[in-house]
């Protein structure tokens, strides 16, 4: 029994030898694999951005995502779907691919597959590649380029698109701003300008796939695919029709030192001087007789006291008329882009600052004006995916990361508000709030609700429940807030320069006045609603206004109470 037992046991320590020996074979060959996977990578990291890479944001900190609570009947917060597998995506290098070894051979046989394609073809055929490519949109393409964000080689306008950018978007974009060249960075990013970029790069380099275009290339990591779009120029709508009256101005004493660029031209026409003034890429157009002058808005020249238009009256050249004392302004399609450059702040701010509102009240506006101004990215106590796409970097951002000037928010609890030192609080027109807020809720940023929306079930619900938040949202700040500045969204459009310094000082930030009339130029942002707008539309019942009035005086009532100038005159019950 004895001798039986000893070769049992003798036999169970062999097996145990052999399972330690096949585990750490097992985990010697899965850390050789991941050795070489990452040497691959890192090789192609070296040749030029890949394809599928996404938009480089170094400065974001992964985090879970959570869903607005205004798309909620009531504020709460939820994990979203979207942020789980983002988070998801983000694990795939860690432990986990253990569990799927199997996907990780398939890719990684890709990877030696186009590295050795990739090796085996000619900078010739590469380049060949891409201008074949190139021939498929409408503008010539001209190359690959460098590209520094900070010092730009296309300094017109910029637009971004994290999800549906397209060659031909950009190209359109540029030519109707009557740029001459577009040109896409980073497969999101889409630049314009006059100037063709000096420093070439090789074709290779310009490898990340559009957002929204698969297949196509939209240049790389701080690459430039350029195009020409002089030939869609031509078949855009007249620049004239692009071109906006600003008024009729008196002149600033020298001209030549108020304005960089100037042109003398007999029979001088609206049409020559913008022409002349956006290939220069400038904002305004001045013309005083024969003589035309390009710049952008300054201390010296704000455009903010115009004079009798009479003055001006007639042919351009009645100006001169008048002893060369006033002059004609336009602006051409040209962006303003003194204030387009952001950033996170580089060290942490030792101040947490609220952007408070109820939803739709203007807060994406507001943050808008904000960074513009500032220069400084604003941040979310939630992820908009959409905002984020169009260039709102601060959305992914961890919101108590303390990188960003202010931190949006629409929650109104006692906790979450004492969270926060100080808060801009936003208050706008409940009936707009109410109607901004449907709208985005059953058509996005952009667009307006349909008829059949209005006239569901869901509009008096909604009216219902959210005319109440609408006055608990500031009570409750009012109460619980720490430091406040009161901003009506109604003050902030009608006189946008005096609100807005007095928010930027708040915020403890130095602008100059050339930033704010920049900001003004730009005053509208990506988010502004087109489309059919409903003329005499009333979709509130005199129930529902009787119901908002009330809470209209309360909201009122208090304000006045904390020693704040009370609500708007249109506010009061109509």
């Amino acid at each position: 029994m004895a001798k039986a037992f000893f070769r049992l046991q003798k036999f169970l320590r062999r097996i145990q030898f052999l399972l330690f020996f096949l585990t750490a074979a097992y985990l010697m060959a899965g850390s050789l694999l991941l050795l070489q996977r990452t040497r691959l990578v890192l090789q192609q990291g070296s040749r030029g951005t890949p394809g599928n890479q996404a938009l480089p944001v170094p400065e974001e900190m992964s985090r879970v995502g959570m869903t607005e609570p205004r798309s909620l009947q009531k504020p709460r917060l939820l994990v979203g779907t979207d942020a789980l597998q983002e988070a998801a995506l983000g694990q795939q290098h860690g432990p986990h691919w253990l569990m799927s070894r199997n996907s990780e051979l398939r890719q990684l046989r890709r990877r030696w597959f186009h590295r050795f394609s990739s090796d085996q073809e000619p900078l010739q055929t590469a380049g060949l590649k891409a201008m074949k490519h190139a021939a498929e949109h409408k503008g010539t393409y001209m190359g690959c380029f460098t590209h520094d964000s900070r010092e730009r080689t296309l300094k017109g306008a910029v637009f971004y698109d994290l999800r549906k950018m397209t060659v031909g978007h950009c190209q359109e974009a540029c030519a109707e701003r009557a740029y001459s060249y577009a040109g896409l960075a980073f497969g999101a990013e889409c630049y314009c300008g006059n100037t063709l970029p000096a420093a070439a790069a090789k074709a290779e380099e310009c490898s990340s796939e559009c957002k929204g275009e698969k297949g196509s290339v939209c240049g790389g990591l701080n690459r430039l695919s350029v195009y020409s779009v002089e030939q869609l120029r031509a078949g855009a709508r007249p620049l004239r029709r692009n071109v906006i009256y600003r008024g009729c101005f008196r002149a600033p004493e020298n001209l030549t030192d108020t304005f960089p660029a100037s042109l003398i031209q007999p029979n001088l026409t609206v049409e020559m001087c913008s022409e002349f003034c956006s290939k220069k890429e400038f904002l305004l157009a001045v013309i005083r007789g024969q003589e035309c002058y390009c710049g952008y808005p300054t201390r010296r020249f704000s455009l903010r006291e115009g004079t009798d238009g009479r003055r001006c009256s007639g042919s351009h050249n009645a100006s001169s008329a008048a002893g060369g004392r006033y002059c004609l302004v336009y602006q051409t399609p040209v962006q303003d882009t003194r204030c387009t450059d952001r950033k996170f702040l580089t060290t942490k701010s030792k101040v947490f600052v609220a952007l408070s509102s109820f939803p739709g009240a203007g807060n994406t506006w507001a943050r808008h004006l904000i960074e513009h101004a500032t220069g400084y990215y604003t941040g979310s106590y939630y992820f908009d995916g959409a905002l984020y796409n169009k260039g709102f970097k601060g959305e992914k951002d961890h919101w108590r990361s303390r990188r960003t000037i202010c931190v949006k928010t629409h929650e109104s609890g006692k906790t979450e508000i004492e969270m926060f030192d100080s808060a801009i609080l936003l208050i706008r027109n409940p009936y707009k709030s109410l109607m901004a807020e449907f709208n985005r809720k059953y058509a996005g940023h952009l667009g307006y609700a349909t008829d059949r929306n209005w006239k569901s079930k869901e509009w008096p619900d909604f009216v219902n429940s959210y005319a109440s938040w609408w006055a608990s949202h500031v009570l409750e700040w009012l109460k619980y807030g720490k430091r406040l500045l009161v901003v009506h969204y109604e003050d902030l459009k009608q006189s946008l320069i005096p609100k807005l310094k007095e928010m930027v000082e708040f915020l403890n930030v130095t602008v100059t006045e050339d930033r704010l009339l920049c900001v003004e130029n730009n005053r509208d942002g990506n988010f502004k609603r087109s489309g059919a707008k409903q003329k005499n539309f009333e979709p509130f019942t005199q129930e529902m206004k009787d119901l908002i009035n009330r809470y209209i005086l309360t909201v009122d009532e208090a304000l006045k109470g904390r020693n704040f100038s009370g609500l708007p005159r249109e506010y009061v019950p109509r």
